[in-house]
């Protein structure tokens, strides 16, 4: 891992792949006569169990690029308190999604990166252990709403299969 934050412009390919997935899971699509914006994050939780885990495995790759422009402790641990939230509070179903919609995980996250890149702190990029915890607890993450999903389509088949 670095040493100390990786200098990264406004235009660097990886930042602009960001801004793509979150704009995607948070705010692609306008809803007509408001200023509010949808996107496929909570499009994605109205597939019980396998949605909230895809749109937790999209979520990952910001903070897994966030780890790679080389942020602080702090402000990943910031990005996966907001990934970690997005990803319970959306899988309690129907409240979920509209939670999904107004939190935008995504979009906080991409903010705290960008203002990162825009003045990087002093203080030395997350030492390997921690980087290697960080990405140890996405990994869990997303194990563990792979195990709930798997319980959860196996009990709707078996409910429907009397």
């Amino acid at each position: 891992m670095h040493n100390s934050p990786l200098k990264v412009a406004p235009n660097h390919p990886a930042l602009r792949r960001v801004r793509t997935v979150s704009r995607l899971l948070d705010n692609a699509i306008p809803i007509p006569g408001t200023r509010f914006r949808l996107g496929l994050d909570p499009v994605l939780g109205l597939l019980p169990g396998a949605g909230d885990f895809v749109g937790a495995a999209l979520s990952v790759y910001i903070v897994i690029e966030a780890v790679r422009f080389g942020l602080p402790r702090k402000t990943l641990v910031q990005m996966v308190t907001n990934l970690v939230l997005d990803s319970v509070g959306g899988s309690v179903p129907i409240l979920g999604d509209v939670f999904d919609a107004t939190w935008k995980a995504n979009s906080r996250n991409l903010a705290l990166l960008e203002a990162h890149v825009a003045t990087p702190e002093p203080a030395k990029a997350a030492d390997r252990r921690f980087v290697i915890f960080i990405v140890l607890a996405l990994l869990l993450l997303l194990i563990g709403i792979g195990v709930v999903a798997t319980l959860l389509i196996s009990w709707v088949v078996r409910t429907l299969a009397g």
